[in-house]
């Protein structure tokens, strides 16, 4: 008898969404079905694996419009709570990033700054629903006469606010290590000197990208979880990668794709969009994200099965390398040996550090599986694939 493998659709899987029967996992429960049942049963019996990350994302932000005044302005300078945001876009059309600190924030001239608020906690104070200090100047033209309009506005006043991340969910980071003789502070967090600790970036088996290395099957319009509501991938992240190292699975070795997201601000919840304090280094956002693999046959069934022992990534010295522009590799661990809390490194033991949350990543996976079950959430039909871009 012929063996036919199989093969299903994204619209055929949103059929058994709408009539109760889709079978949904973890990407943490697909590592288990997949070693026990092999890639070919797993593809048969299991219709979506959702996967999740929450960690600082720096390339977010959002898009504000907060409604003409009377007379009009044509804002040129815009802050919100003395955070900058960039209003050269049109009269009442802003965007907040991130990683903007307040306009009175003494940086790193005190080292190590503390960054106390940016970008991203205002941000978290808008969905939070908290006020927020809007102030915008200008100069006058015949059509927006006005010069400058001081007002306390909450999110649910506003006409128009989007997230727009340009760089969400990197594929695989470095682990960062410092080999310096002094404390450091970057992005991957604080590093103590001459190897004290060891920094990694990402959930590992649940993270979005390690589940389907190809992106074959996310793209333009896939649907996913962001923010703790439904978002959308728009386009590939402004790092996207997909021509680095990989492993005999397919995994990256080292950074490879990104996504460029974008959701309804006003639907999100403040537990999946935090303001964040990088000490030394700036603020960010941390991110919550989610993203449904539809299991359309036996090879994405197989990337979905891959596990914290299958993933791999390089230790980078940021004392020295990094900031030189030399980001050789000292070596490659497993997220399994990451995850256990020490690696090893040239005959050391070094204690391992997430930056981001594998309890609030396996949540979101949680949340997402939920809400498909019950058909609160189709999967989206990708229109372009970021493996073709």
């Amino acid at each position: 008898m012929a063996n036919h493998k199989t093969k299903k659709t994204i619209d055929e899987i949103n059929r058994r969404i709408k009539e109760g029967k889709v079978v949904v996992v973890t990407a943490e429960e697909m590592v288990g079905i997949v070693k026990e049942n092999g890639p070919g049963k797993a593809a048969k019996d299991i219709d979506v694996v959702t996967t999740g990350t929450f960690s600082p994302m720096c390339s977010s932000g959002a898009f504000i419009n907060f409604g003409h005044s009377k007379p009009p302005i044509k804002a040129s300078q815009v802050t919100l709570n003395d955070v900058p945001a960039y209003a050269g876009l049109a009269a009442v059309d802003i965007y907040i990033g991130a990683a903007e600190p307040a306009i009175d924030d003494p940086l790193n001239k005190v080292h190590p700054g503390q960054f106390k608020y940016g970008g991203g906690h205002v941000i978290h104070d808008l969905i939070s629903g908290k006020k927020v200090r809007l102030v915008a100047r200008a100069y006058t033209t015949d059509c927006y006469p006005k010069r400058e309009i001081k007002k306390q506005i909450r999110l649910s006043d506003l006409p128009y606010a989007v997230l727009v991340n340009p760089r969400n969910a990197y594929q695989n980071y470095h682990c960062a290590v410092n080999l310096q003789d002094k404390m450091i502070y970057t992005y991957m967090g604080v590093l103590r000197p001459k190897a004290g600790n060891a920094n990694y970036a990402t959930a590992g088996q649940l993270s979005p990208l390690l589940n389907d290395p190809y992106c074959m099957t996310i793209g333009l319009g896939t649907r996913i979880f962001l923010g703790g509501a439904q978002g959308y991938v728009t386009w590939a992240g402004t790092q996207h990668n997909l021509s680095v190292a990989r492993g005999k699975n397919g995994v990256p070795l080292e950074p490879g794709a990104t996504l460029m997201v974008m959701g309804d601000l006003k639907a999100m919840n403040p537990r999946w969009l935090v303001g964040v304090s990088m000490l030394g280094y700036g603020c960010s956002l941390a991110v919550g994200m989610g993203i449904p693999i539809p299991i359309l046959n036996e090879d994405i069934a197989r990337y979905t099965g891959v596990s914290d022992d299958d993933i791999f990534t390089q230790v980078i010295d940021y004392g020295k390398d990094y900031p030189a522009g030399n980001a050789r590799s000292l070596g490659v661990v497993s997220y399994a040996e990451l995850k256990s809390g020490t690696i090893t490194l040239n005959g050391k033991t070094i204690q391992s550090v997430p930056v981001s949350s594998y309890v609030r990543a396996r949540e979101i996976a949680g949340i997402l599986k939920e809400w498909i079950q019950k058909g609160q959430f189709y999967l989206g039909q990708p229109q372009h694939l970021l493996k073709d871009m």
